[in-house]
């Protein structure tokens, strides 16, 4: 049965109570020009279910499978081998269906569940406390800039440009609101990070510097000196990881002496997915974790004396006055997040190390044999799995050719920084424990014929 609880008599009833005359009334500040003034062209106005699931079939065997050609795709999302027992894990009834635990009592496994997460993050990322998620690492990011300002009561924060445009782009627009000023850059094609550029510019009005590690040509650096610096200034150090599987290999921004570490957790567990839903992850230090967004688990015991999970410094808006709340994040990505912690436990401190040297191993010969086609320059020579090539020439004609010819060879500087003419010609490649040998030299080869095309 169909549910249209409403009459024509209710409507009317509620059209007369708010003063509108009809529905078409309502959708009065939305410009003409954006309505519909009829059927939308070539789409029809129903078919049959086996129609649609035909024409959507057939539609969906256009795309491109990851897994069907050879893959350089990375910038902040990884193709990475997730074990069958994730996805299969993830779909028991008990956590598929849980959405939020509020009442502790019923949802010990999920409560429980996320405190393991929670620990897990810490520990990767080398901070001392971390949160149960946040949506994704782009708001993760902005975030963490928001913290920084209630921590330190100003509003200055210094964007470094290896940050990913994207997350920038996210601060950007939350900054309209707050009042925040955000000092920005692009990035240079050349080996040497703006490490020193941000430790000059570190005044006394700066409430954070936000870094990328590894930064989004792949670029890593030493995070120790600048971390220095901002605790000199009473600023903070603000983290970004967008490749977790890299600190398998590298030191945690933790360890540095980062004040606030938070990034992507998508590698581990869940998948490319056309881009989400993925897993903010966010840590910092102790002395800040009530300053903190998003929610906590936190283990106590009962009247008994039996171990027990419950949420813990809930300091959103769902709890306390809105004014008062540190986030308007009002729950956290669990599902996701179960999968990013069932990866973590099947591969333990040890398989992620190993799986960790198996990119950064792949992506050293990819990078010397990369190299050796003529025109092509390797932009940086220390890197974990991505690293950036300039090609001589724009990259983005390039790119899709290659993709015409059925290999997915990066992403181009010039899609991520469109009209900067200075990168315009910057390719970073991405290069996982899912890519061959025989993958890499195809990438190659293709490479070599489509710029000998250029040239001739």
């Amino acid at each position: 049965m169909r549910y249209l609880p409403l009459t024509s008599s209710d409507r009317a009833e509620m059209l007369s109570v708010i003063g509108a005359g009809s529905v078409d009334d309502l959708f009065v500040d939305v410009p003409e020009a954006a309505r519909l003034s009829g059927p939308i062209a070539g789409l029809p106005d129903h078919a049959s279910e086996l129609a649609v699931e035909r024409h959507m079939t057939a539609l969906a065997r256009k795309n491109t499978v990851a897994g069907d050609v050879p893959f350089f795709l990375g910038c902040g999302a990884y193709r990475h081998h997730v074990p069958a027992s994730v996805d299969h894990l993830i779909q028991r009834g008990e956590f598929l269906t849980a959405y939020t635990p509020y009442q502790p009592e019923i949802a010990q496994g999920t409560l429980q569940m996320l405190f393991e997460f929670q620990t897990q993050v810490a520990r990767l990322l080398g901070t001392d406390v971390a949160n149960a998620s946040m949506y994704d690492g782009s708001t993760a990011c902005w975030e963490a800039i928001g913290m920084a300002r209630r921590i330190t009561k100003k509003s200055k924060a210094i964007l470094s440009s290896g940050l990913h445009p994207h997350y920038v782009s996210v601060a950007k627009t939350m900054a309209k609101y707050t009042g925040d000023t955000l000092e920005t850059g692009t990035p240079v094609l050349t080996d040497e990070t703006d490490i020193d550029q941000m430790i000059a510019a570190i005044d006394g009005d700066t409430s954070c510097v936000v870094v990328q590690y590894p930064d989004i040509l792949g670029r890593i650096a030493d995070l120790t000196p600048l971390a220095e610096a901002c605790h000199a200034k009473k600023a903070l150090l603000i983290a970004v990881v967008t490749e977790p599987v890299a600190l398998g290999a590298i030191r945690a921004p933790g360890e540095m002496d980062a004040d606030i570490v938070v990034g992507e957790g998508q590698s581990l567990g869940v998948g490319l997915q056309f881009g989400g839903p993925y897993v903010g992850l966010m840590g910092c230090k102790d002395k800040y974790i009530r300053q903190m967004p998003g929610r906590f688990c936190g283990e106590t015991v009962d009247a008994d004396g039996k171990r027990g999970f419950v949420l813990t410094l809930s300091t959103r808006e769902q709890h306390i006055r809105r004014e008062k709340a540190t986030s308007n994040i009002c729950t956290n990505s669990g599902l996701c997040a179960l999968a990013f912690s069932i990866h973590m436990t099947l591969l333990g401190e040890a398989g992620l190390r190993r799986m960790a040297g198996i990119n950064h191993a792949n992506a050293c010969r990819a990078a010397d044999r990369l190299a050796k086609v003529p025109g092509v320059k390797l932009v940086n020579d220390v890197f974990f799995n991505e690293f950036t090539l300039d090609l001589g020439r724009e990259a983005r004609p390039i790119v899709r050719t290659l993709a015409e010819r059925g290999v997915l060879a990066g992403v181009s500087l010039g899609r991520l920084y469109p009209g900067e003419d200075a990168l315009a010609n910057g390719l970073v490649v991405a290069v996982t424990e899912t890519v061959t040998a025989e993958d890499i030299e195809t990438l190659a080869k293709a490479l070599a014929e489509v710029l000998g095309e250029v040239l001739a």
